[in-house]
């Protein structure tokens, strides 16, 4: 089976002022990225693999120099169904210094997993 991707960016309003940039272009980011897997860590390191490289892309396109990332929690992104309920989730989260990721179970995989961060310049 292949395994689907989904990568999300949501602006922050008011975001943080740093001294690098002028405080125009200061502000952070929310980033999430979803995957499955057959079993948890396989969908969990797919969906950090995915937050992290949509942190990147913005990056390159923005051309912004170094940026500070901390874990965010944010909303499923359920591939097949509008909602996730709460006896779909698998428990505990998995909480890292650049990332939180929440996994419940999927429709066709298993496992479904979405990593939240927040990138700040």
């Amino acid at each position: 089976m292949r395994s689907k991707f989904c990568v999300g960016v949501l602006l922050l309003a008011g975001g943080m002022m740093l001294t690098q940039g002028s405080p125009a272009d200061a502000g952070c980011a929310a980033f999430s990225g979803t995957a499955d897997g057959f079993d948890k860590p396989t969908a969990v390191t797919r969906a950090q693999a995915a937050v992290a490289q949509a942190i990147l892309d913005y990056k390159g396109q923005k051309r912004l120099g170094r940026v500070s990332v901390s874990p965010l929690r944010r909303p499923p992104q359920p591939y097949w169904r509008d909602a996730v309920s709460a006896e779909l989730f698998h428990k505990p989260d998995i909480v890292t210094s650049k990332s939180h990721t929440i996994c419940w179970s999927g429709v066709v995989s298993p496992y479904v997993c979405t990593s939240g961060a927040k990138a700040c310049w």
